[in-house]
């Protein structure tokens, strides 16, 4: 089974839930962003001060602390790993190949989650946030859709995209995922 992965879909697709059950059940490291920059927070590193240093200003943290984390994680994590939620855009990807290069550590396969509009407005509408409503929903799908859509060229171009359908039971697409990751 590909080991090194990466999950790209748009918000709803249900990415975390996936990445979750597959890094269990295989015992790969899950490297969600949000998780890893709290985490770094949570633990006092230095890079963790950086990181609520900026978001205690209300800013985003920038690519290369990010990548500073990521790179802190898979410096001593040899075994397999799924990216969930990084790069989100073209300039990440390229940052991250370049950080995967220098670690011979190589994205095996992109897991790329693909679901209609209208399932992931509702999936969306269903969670009950109080920010969600259908206009900021799709306004949120439009960019990602924007920023993604490079990147699935640059993955697909690479010959290591593979797209899954996101529609059905959590275990019906977590058989489709495995699926792809076997050949």
């Amino acid at each position: 089974m590909k080991q090194r992965l990466l999950f790209l879909g748009p918000p709803g697709a249900g990415k975390g839930t996936q990445a979750q059950r597959l890094a269990a059940s295989h015992g790969l490291l899950h490297l969600s962003t949000g998780d890893l920059l709290r985490a770094e927070i949570q633990a006092g590193s230095e890079l963790g001060r950086q990181v609520e240093a900026v978001m205690a200003r209300g800013e985003l943290v920038s690519d290369d602390l990010v990548l500073a984390i990521v790179r802190n994680r898979l410096e001593h994590h040899h075994q397999g790993w799924l990216l969930d939620g990084f790069p989100r855009n073209l300039a990440q990807a390229k940052a991250l190949d370049q950080l995967l290069s220098e670690l011979d550590q190589r994205i095996e396969r992109v897991v790329l989650m693909e679901l209609d509009d209208a399932v992931l407005i509702q999936r969306l509408l269903s969670r009950g946030r109080a920010d969600d409503n259908e206009q900021v929903i799709r306004h949120r799908l439009e960019v990602y859709r924007q920023q993604t859509a490079p990147l699935i060229a640059h993955y697909r171009e690479l010959g290591l995209l593979s797209a899954v359908e996101a529609a059905g039971s959590v275990e019906e697409i977590a058989t489709r995922i495995s699926a792809l990751l076997l050949d």
